[in-house]
Order: structure tokens, then sequence, then C-alpha cells
């Protein structure tokens, strides 16, 4: 029998260069503990959203902010403006802070805060987990409740009693990973549906979470384990369109309904009013936003959120090696909405469904 280091090493871990200890869930959670702020901001935040999937509050819920976070003070200052939006419309629409740190990708590209915070390659993950929990911390603190994306599976143990609401991307919908994962998500979970704009992959993603399932995962005491889910019941679908068509108006959203029943699932819909919904221009956004209002005046009951991509400045720039270079309030990674124009959009939101909404 073959069992020398030499010989192992010739079919084992061949194209690892080395491995590198991670703080644990449990070791970071005592560092950067909950609050009772944020704890009250979270629980709040997500029995709220509950409560709107389940028909108890008749408000929107719409998630909202950058596309990624990579600058800590701009998140801050988006933060403290959008505190002060979301209490003056908070009558008809429940505001959540889209705060996400991982970003998939089809190639190569920046990966997000988590996986690299200093936006150099040097890919310093237990730096961008402090960076990331922290701003949630501080976020849940200001009285914002806060959603993510759920990417990397083991991420949520760090961070998940952090996250009022989750979505899974377009490229992981179909995953059964990610199925199984959010079957655990403490959360109500947004499931895109796929990228060639069907809903096949969201309809069974969503039949899946609904039941427990065991896969392996992390425990807080960093410990691969066995994971036994309950099941998440609060799974929703998440429109983005896709093929480069929108799915958004009403015809698409009549056959989304018809294809939610079919598969005994949520009949709750939310639109993201970015991505092939708005052909990647940030400043359609409005457009789809008002489309979605005035399907609510029309009479839908469908629909009960919607997901937007706004910052400090509007459109995006390139990451360069030259940090300095950046342009303060700008998206480094998909094209935003302005504040302006977000403030005025939200606004018109409230204004067109207000009086809507308490009948639905």
């Amino acid at each position: 029998m073959i069992t020398t280091a030499t010989h192992n090493a010739e079919i084992d871990d061949v194209n690892i260069e080395k491995f590198i200890p991670l703080i644990t869930p449990n070791e970071l959670k005592t560092e950067l503990p909950l609050s009772n702020e944020a704890y009250k901001t979270v629980l709040n935040g997500r029995h709220t959203i509950q409560n709107i999937l389940d028909g108890k509050d008749k408000r929107l819920f719409v998630v909202i902010g950058p596309c990624s976070i990579h600058d800590i003070k701009a998140a801050h200052e988006y933060a403290d403006r959008l505190a002060i939006l979301a209490k003056e419309i908070e009558d008809s629409i429940f505001v959540v802070m889209r705060v996400y740190f991982e970003k998939p990708r089809t190639t190569v590209g920046w990966k997000g805060m988590i996986n690299d915070p200093d936006m150099n390659d040097s890919f310093d993950i237990e730096k961008g987990l402090r960076t990331a929990r922290k701003l949630l911390l501080d976020l849940n603190e200001k009285g914002l409740p806060c959603a993510t994306e759920a990417l990397d599976p083991n991420t949520p143990q760090y961070m998940q009693d952090l996250i009022s609401w989750s979505a899974i991307g377009a490229r992981t919908t179909e995953s059964q990973t990610h199925r199984e994962m959010s079957s655990g998500l403490s959360c109500p979970v947004g499931f895109k549906n796929g990228t060639d704009g069907g809903m096949t992959v969201a309809v069974n993603a969503m039949q899946a979470v609904k039941a427990g399932h065991s896969f392996l995962g992390l425990s807080s005491d960093g410990k691969v384990s066995i994971i036994k889910s309950k099941g998440n019941p609060y799974a929703h679908v998440v429109l983005r369109g896709g093929n480069g068509k929108p799915n958004y108006d009403e015809t698409a959203v009549a056959q989304v309904e018809d294809a939610l029943a079919k598969g005994k699932t949520s009949s709750k819909i939310m639109i993201d009013s970015s991505h092939a919904n708005s052909g990647k221009d940030p400043y359609l956004q409005p457009m789809v936003i008002q489309n979605v209002a005035e399907q609510i005046k029309n009479g839908n009951k469908s629909i009960i959120g919607m997901m937007i991509e706004s910052h400090l400045k509007g459109g995006r720039q390139e990451l360069t090696a030259d940090l300095d270079a950046l342009e303060y309030g700008m998206s480094i990674t998909d094209g935003c909405l302005d504040w302006d124009s977000t403030v005025t959009a939200l606004h018109n939101l409230r204004d067109m469904v207000k009086d809507i909404l308490p009948n639905r």
C-alpha cells in the first residue's frame, strides 16, 4: 500500500497552492456581537416581510441600494439618506436596504467585498467577513433592515443573523446546493427566474425549498457538518427578465401567476426593475416601477415587492488599479439610478398605490 506523503501529493490537492485557516462564525460573532438595536431591526424586518407575503401587511416591500458594496463610507451616506426616505413613505412601502457583498461572475471579475475587500486580488476574506459584518451591524442599528444575495453557501453562518431578506441569483437558482441552503435560511428568500427568462427553474427551486433537507455545510464552530433543515415557507419568485427580454409587464406577470399556480408554490411576485427588465440601463428603472404601479392600480394582487439598483451617483465605472481615481458614490458593478431619481421614483410609486393597497 502506498501511503507516503510524496506519493499522495502526486494525486491529492494537485492544483491547491495552500490552505489558509479562517475565523469561525462563532468567533466573528463574539468579536462583533448582535446588539439589541440590530436584533430589533432584524426581527421587525423579517416579520414585516413575512406579513407582506402572507397578505397581513398590505404594503409593498422594496429592496433598494447599490448593486454591490465597495465603499463603506458611501454605504453609510446612502443608508443615512435612505433611512429618512423610508420614513417618508412607510405608510405604503417597507424599505429594505440592498447590501450585496458577493458578486457572481460569468467569467472573471471582482467578486465582491467579502472575497476581495481591498479590490486588488489579495483576497483577504477574513478582513472581508469582518468588514461586511460590521457594516451590517451598523446599518441595522440605524434601523435599516438589510438584504443580500446568498452566494457562497458558508457565508450565511457568519452574518445571516443580520439579514432580513435574501436573494438567490439567476445563475444559482438551479443549484441544488443553493436550494438546500435556502431551505435552512432564517429569513424570507427570493428566487430569481433563470437567465433565460423562464419560470421552470424558479418554480422547481421554490418547491424544493419548502421541504427539509440534509446536506453538508459549516457549523457555527467551524466544523464541516451534516445540516438538517426544516424547510423555508417564505420562498417566492423575483422576476428579472432574461435572454435580453423583460418579464415585468401585465402579460408576463399573468403567465408567471399561472406557472406559480400550476407549481403549487407561493403566488407572490417581486419585480426586479434592473437587469434584463431595464435592458441594463439604470435610467429605465423608473419606467418599470411606474408600470408595476399601474398594474397594482388596475387590480393586480400578486405583486408584493420590487428590487431597485440605486446609489448616490448614477451609472457605473470601471474598477481600476488606482482606487483613489474611483468616483465617490458610483457603482463599480452594474449601473445604478442616482439618488435624486431614486427619491422621485419611490415617492411616485407611493403616491400611485397608497390609496389602493389598503383594500387590496
